[in-house]
């Protein structure tokens, strides 16, 4: 059994979005077979009181956590002209985390640290110099800088927000180089699909990679290994509890701005096309910290925005059509797993369903301009018989992305890091 230090950027309890879905499930599976220390920071509204995060406090050791650093928008535009770091790096940035860390990290031998995601990354040079044995792993839960940059392309396409594309365009050269420099002091990387890591390859070497020199790193050993987002999805396809009914559904959370560029180019573009053929559809945007630019979508008729939910299942069962209308975005999304766990007929964009090997009108329905969804959302809604076959084909593709699949793989990676010691 390994002794296993793991940070989070927020307590992974409840599991209800992307990042802390992810955490939950790698404590689910490796508490298995090693002992989980968690040091975690804890956003405003979660709580440690025992009684109330029970399954998690059962998987760990030892929970220690650090309130998230209050960061006011001078601190922010300081940082951005006094250092060369991203916005990322200094985000959860905390003397005190550190300090915990450094205890932590001084109380035990642990054998290997896990360091969740980019905003963690600068507390690395903290692990070398407080457990030089530690060997340490980075879960990088996008490809930060390729994010960022998709992120300044959409919005210099839209004059009102130059503003944001050029501060886009500062944080994607510096995030570059933090990237890069993360990957390179960890002693493994972890990528969410294969489109990720060629993506984070190429920043790690930093040239462009022929196919020929990928194969090469293919055959010696890539520095960064693909282990997918998971979920369980027993508590998708076994759901029997009530359900909400609505023809359309969204859901995530509601200040991430990929969400939020989705959901208004949904709205602006696509909305009132299906409104026009199909007056009577309803649409729910559910997800908790509804974004303010998100307010005026409450008033269109039809549409429902929930605001934080105790369970998206309810939605999902009552769902007839989920829609993921991404135009930027990283990594892969819980949430199609999620829809098709739950065995719904899926419309996305091409981005929405990036890094997934899915095969379009099998598993889900493929639409990337306004008139193609549209047409592919009113298709569904005027036919049950391929939604139920659509649904079906989802529900069985999902089951490799269970967790019990899934999370064994970290198993592999630490014992590679801990043989190369």
């Amino acid at each position: 059994m390994t002794d296993l230090l793991l940070l989070t950027p927020q307590l992974p309890y409840p599991p209800q979005q992307g990042t802390s879905l992810r955490n939950f499930h790698i404590i689910r599976g490796v508490a298995q077979t090693h002992s989980v220390t968690l040091l975690s920071f804890l956003e405003a509204g979660q709580t440690t009181v025992p009684d109330q995060i029970a399954p998690l406090a059962e998987l760990c050791e030892q929970i220690v956590t650090v309130p998230v650093p209050p960061r006011t928008a001078q601190q922010r535009l300081t940082q951005l002209v006094t250092t060369r770091r991203p916005d990322m790096a200094h985000r959860l940035y905390s003397p005190l985390f550190e300090e915990k860390l450094s205890q932590l990290l001084g109380e035990r031998p642990f054998a290997i640290v896990q360091v969740e995601g980019i905003e963690l990354a600068r507390y690395m040079t903290t692990i070398r110099a407080a457990s030089p044995a530690s060997r340490i792993v980075f879960d990088n839960h996008n490809a930060e800088a390729e994010l960022q940059r998709r992120n300044m392309l959409t919005d210099a396409r839209q004059p009102y927000r130059w503003p944001a594309a050029v501060y886009s365009w500062f944080q994607v050269q510096r995030l570059r180089h933090f990237e890069r420099w993360a990957m390179q002091t960890a002693d493994a990387t972890v990528a969410v699909s294969e489109t990720d890591k060629k993506l984070l390859e190429e920043l790690f070497y930093g040239i462009p990679l022929t196919p020929a020199e990928r194969q090469t790193i293919s055959n010696l050993q890539s520095p960064i290994t693909t282990i997918p987002n998971c979920i369980d999805t027993q508590q998708f396809t076994a759901y029997d509890g009530p359900s909400f009914s609505f023809d359309l559904v969204f859901s995530g959370k509601m200040d991430y701005r990929p969400n939020v560029d989705a959901v208004l180019w949904f709205a602006a573009a696509v909305w009132p096309r299906i409104k026009q053929a199909r007056p009577s559809t309803t649409w729910a945007i559910v997800g908790q910290k509804p974004h303010s630019r998100l307010a005026r979508l409450a008033q269109l008729a039809g549409v429902t925005v929930t605001g934080w939910v105790e369970s998206v299942r309810p939605y999902l069962a009552g769902a007839k059509v989920y829609v993921m209308p991404f135009r930027v975005g990283s990594g892969t999304r819980l949430k199609l797993i999620e829809s098709m766990a739950a065995g719904k007929a899926l419309v996305s964009t091409r981005m929405g369903a990036e890094g997934f090997p899915v095969t379009a009108g099998q598993e889900l329905l493929l639409a990337d301009g306004a008139a193609e969804m549209s047409t592919a959302v009113l298709r569904l809604l005027d036919q049950p018989e391929e939604r139920q076959r659509l649904g079906q084909n989802a529900q069985q593709f999902a089951q490799r992305y269970d967790w019990r699949v899934v999370i064994p793989r970290f198993d592999d990676i630490y014992a590679s890091v801990m043989r190369d010691a």
